[in-house]
């Protein structure tokens, strides 16, 4: 951190150290629950993606959010509303685990003291959160009913065992989710990782996509957010199609938004790890098949999409399908492009008219047959009926040609004489979709690119899954009696270097009875953990009652707080965290948990905040700056107060230093236009009527701070509050009817200064719950305006004048001006023409 000389402009040390001590001793910001006294407000419920707590403590960029929000809260509360803003923490997860691993020091440990570490930080930053309400996640009582609602989800059916492939990491011995691989090797540690089949819990979140689509319509989040969970779900309307494999029984079922390019379709493309690809290879195509499968296999999902804007590549299987319409002989290869994870594995390519096949037929010398025209675009007569030859890929003159409005299907005929030739593409779509119905090779579909949530976790520090497995009775869930669940304290939570996850080395707590199993039986607990995601799904829900040992949350307090009205957090959780919630909150609804089927109704994305250096923070890059370095140097409301003023909230910005001391010297101009330099009141501080000028200016500032605070424009606001200071900085008087709301004003931004000049004007408590200041509007009406004197044509004086002056008088000014009379005098006035509040011309 760079380190810039200063005077200490006002002794935040002791200000700041003594209004917190306040806060916490009085509990300033404990939050009414309904029933109680000050609940009969309207209430607003602000929250901030709670976080998970490393040894490296906080860097500067975390409390970007944390101080939008407390901003948000301290000035909702003078609105007079009830505002919950709570924090906690979440504290499961492979870092911890990994560090435990790395230094032998149990987890629960680690993460103690990173929670108290954390806690410490951000209470140094004045923050206003309810810390009655402080929940973590490795908490029995917490995760309870984390297990609570797994052992729901599996009663609705939407929890299951499958065999599936999975991202297994020998090194971490863990499977990983794709967005914890990065090139083949996993996020952490950059171990390799591979592909291979394990058994594993699964979450039906699939059964949830239509919802979790439709309602993204009433959310108010950026349209970016929304497109993002979009995409993610990615929902298609289209046609499953059955191709028969030549010479074989088998078919290869693939799944087209396009049905209407059926009779285009040149190749058929199946994912390296569709079950087909040994059965369709022929032995010479073995090898290089093989190679290639291997490259490509072991990637995941997200890696392999990551690759497609690179290149598309694949291998010929040598063996060929039959296109139904036509019955002609299509080549099946094996290509990249193509996810298991989406549809049924195998696509029907059409490189007439879908990108990717283009480029890939482009590259591997395939045919290209165009069956979709522009309407109003000439058609070559060689193509208005039947199959047109194949073209030359040199000659692809606009294509791929992938627009469906005003074009028409053509060289779309079969030889049973089937045909779309002259229809419109949706027209199209409908026919051959109820044509391959009939024939029993097809129907209509809706696919998602979505797959269920893979929940389990070869790891010891998570929440243990609930449930037994018993040889003669199969999975017996536990009953809710039994819960929590306690994850047992062991002493080598070391991977066991096979796929057995640490916890069955767990001794006696493995072993389980089942009620009317066989005597001698013995059955196992389930050992794989809950990933980190689990508990991070409900925790806002836990704010609400955080103490209740019967309910997960009490429908009084849930139907009293719900939905979260604004939740700030950062990007890297747009899709995933989001949709986990919004997918759990969605089963509590349909179980009458919750009262409403959306948790989060507004959502506000910060930027990142890089180093000084403009890149990212990071140890390696040695550019991290502690905000406890930051606070001890400038105290915590410069640091606030910069973090906002920095630029708008959402955008990415670097650091700098100075930009710290600007603030800082701000801050300090506030103290010494309220005290002298021993510390006390200022004597221009007086019970005095003010002027007219102060009082516009005041108002004009109450008005602009309020209309950023509502559009979360702070920075603005920020700007705003400065032009006060500057203002009155010059004034002798300093009336109490203005500086007063303009402490009220600056409260929200840099609380503790604001709590001490606010004790130095006589108040006794707090003014965490003072009223918001008022506009008057009145003050801002302009009384006087400036308009023009022109003498022939040409602005010869400017002068202020009343805005309800009549016509005649305005004459009489102009032609009285002293600068005017200098270019009218000894000459004749041939009209004078008034346009009112802009200009006099006088015309000589």
């Amino acid at each position: 951190m760079e380190k810039i000389s200063k005077d200490k402009s006002y002794p935040f040390d002791l200000i700041e150290a003594k209004w917190q001590s306040y806060w916490l001793k009085n509990k300033t910001f404990r939050t009414p629950d309904p029933g109680e006294p000050g609940s009969d407000k309207p209430k607003y419920y602000v929250l901030d993606m709670f976080p998970y707590p490393s040894g490296a403590g906080l860097h500067v960029g975390h409390p970007e959010g944390y101080t939008a929000t407390d901003i948000v809260a301290r000035y909702k509360r003078m609105k007079g509303l009830n505002v919950l803003h709570p924090m906690g923490w979440d504290a499961f997860g492979l870092p911890a685990e990994q560090h435990a691993i790395e230094t032998g020091t149990h987890p629960r440990a680690t993460t103690e003291k990173n929670v108290q570490t954390f806690k410490r930080q951000i209470q140094a930053l004045g923050f206003s959160y309810d810390w009655d309400r402080e929940i973590n996640t490795t908490d029995p009582d917490y995760y309870r009913w984390t297990q609570w609602i797994f052992l729901k989800l599996y009663e609705k059916g939407l929890a299951y065992l499958a065999e599936v492939p999975v991202n297994w990491c020998p090194a971490l011995g863990t499977v990983l989710a794709n967005e914890e691989v990065v090139d083949g090797k996993s996020e952490r540690g950059g171990h390799p990782v591979e592909r291979r089949p394990m058994r594993q819990w699964m979450l039906k979140i699939t059964a949830y996509a239509e919802r979790l689509l439709a309602d993204l319509e009433g959310l108010d989040w950026p349209e970016p957010i929304k497109e993002m969970q979009r995409n993610w779900i990615g929902k298609s309307v289209g046609a499953e199609v059955d191709f028969a494999i030549a010479g074989r029984q088998e078919k290869i079922r693939v799944f087209t938004t396009r049905p209407d390019t059926l009779f285009g379709a040149t190749y058929m493309v199946l994912a390296p790890d569709h079950p087909y690809v040994n059965l369709i290879t022929t032995k010479d195509r073995k090898r290089e098949v093989s190679e290639f499968v291997e490259s490509v296999i072991h990637k995941s999902a997200l890696d392999r999409l990551i690759d497609l804007d690179k290149e598309k590549i694949g291998v010929f299987s040598g063996e060929y399908a039959i296109n139904p319409v036509n019955e002609k002989p299509i080549p099946i290869w094996i290509a990249n492009y193509v996810l298991m994870t989406y549809g049924t594995g195998a696509i029907m390519a059409v490189p007439a008219h879908d990108e990717r096949d283009y480029e890939f037929a482009k590259n591997n010398k395939l045919p290209i047959y165009r069956v979709i025209f522009p309407r109003c675009g000439p058609i070559p007569a060689d193509k208005v009926d039947g199959f047109s030859p194949a073209y030359d890929s040199n000659d692809q003159e606009g294509l791929p040609f992938t627009a469906t409005e005003d074009a028409v299907c053509m060289n779309s005929a079969s030889p049973n004489e089937f045909s779309i030739n002259g229809l419109s593409c949706d027209e199209a779509k409908e026919k051959i979709t109820s044509w391959l119905e009939k024939k029993g090779i097809g129907e209509k579909k809706v696919h998602y690119k979505l797959r269920d949530w893979l929940f389990s976790r070869q790891r010891y520090w998570g929440e243990p899954i609930p449930v037994v497995h018993s040889p003669s009775k199969g999975i017996v869930p536990l009953s809710e009696k039994d819960l929590p669940l306690i994850l047992p304290d062991i002493s080598d939570f070391k991977p066991t270097g096979t796929f057995e996850p640490p916890l069955s080395k767990a001794g006696e707590w493995v072993r389980a009875s089942v009620p009317g199993a066989p005597p001698n039986e013995v059955a196992r607990r389930e050992t794989n953990t809950m990933p980190q995601w689990a508990g991070s799904c409900w925790y806002y829900l836990r704010y609400l009652d955080p103490h209740n040992k019967n309910q997960l949350v009490d429908s009084k307090k849930e139907k009293y707080w719900m939905p979260v009205d604004l939740y700030v957090g950062g990007a890297e959780h747009a899709v995933l965290h989001l949709l986990y919630s919004r997918f759990w909150h969605k089963v509590l609804y349909d179980i009458g948990v919750v009262s409403m089927s959306e948790p989060f109704q507004r959502l506000v994305n910060q930027g990142m905040i890089l180093g000084e250096d403009g890149q990212k923070m990071s140890k390696s890059c040695g550019n991290v700056i502690n905000p406890d370095d930051v606070i001890r140097e400038y105290g915590a409301d410069s640091m606030r107060l910069y973090e906002m003023f920095m630029g708008p909230l959402e955008i990415v910005k670097p650091w700098s230093m100075r930009g710290v001391e600007g603030v800082y010297r701000f801050l300090g101009r506030v103290w010494r236009l309220f005290t002298d330099g021993a510390g006390n009141l200022h004597k221009e501080i007086k019970k005095q009527p003010a002027s007219p000028e102060q009082l516009k200016i005041l108002h004009r500032t109450i008005k602009k701070v309020a209309e950023d605070l509502d559009s979360m424009r702070f920075n603005t606001a920020i700007s705003a509050m400065m032009i006060f200071v500057n203002d009155f900085s010059k004034t002798e008087t300093r009336p109490l009817e203005i500086m007063e709301p303009f402490i009220l004003l600056l409260s929200p931004f840099a609380p503790h200064l604001a709590e001490e000049l606010w004790a130095k004007l006589g108040y006794s408590r707090t003014l965490a719950y003072e009223p918001w200041p008022v506009c008057d509007g009145s003050y801002l009406v302009e009384r006087e305006e400036e308009v023009a004197f022109q003498v022939t044509g040409k602005v010869r004086s400017r002068s202020m004048v009343p805005v309800d002056i009549s016509e005649e008088e305005l004459k009489a000014r102009a032609l009285q001006d002293e600068k005017v009379k200098q270019w009218i005098e000894g000459k004749k006035i041939h009209k004078v023409i008034v346009i009112q509040h802009r200009l006099v011309n006088i015309v000589v």
